[in-house]
């Protein structure tokens, strides 16, 4: 899968980088056709602990799904959205296989 990262407010290091890309990449276990996943990771200008934004945008044959959460840290932020993400395609899986 194409994953397209763009970091906010800051520089991503390579680690986050492949961090991001293994986690999507099991997504594929569930779900074999998604196309692309855009993934925009964003600093607050906040005094508060959570001031990462991570934002997911995956991109499935006829549909997108899109997932936002906000955390202290953006491996806590892409685990979240990839477990959310996991649960979705599980459904979409689960209404393509009940037209079969």
């Amino acid at each position: 899968m194409k994953v397209n990262l763009q970091s906010v407010n800051f520089n991503a290091d390579q680690k986050l980088v492949d961090f991001t890309q293994n986690k999507l990449d099991k997504l594929e276990t569930h779900f074999n056709r998604i196309i692309h996943a855009d993934v925009f990771l964003k600093v607050m200008n906040t005094s508060g602990k959570e001031n990462k934004i991570t934002e997911i945008l995956l991109s499935v044959p006829g549909d997108e799904f899109m997932i936002k959460k906000i955390n202290k840290s953006f491996e806590e932020g892409v685990d979240e959205c990839v477990s959310s993400l996991e649960r979705q395609l599980k459904k979409r899986k689960e209404k393509l296989n009940a037209h079969v």
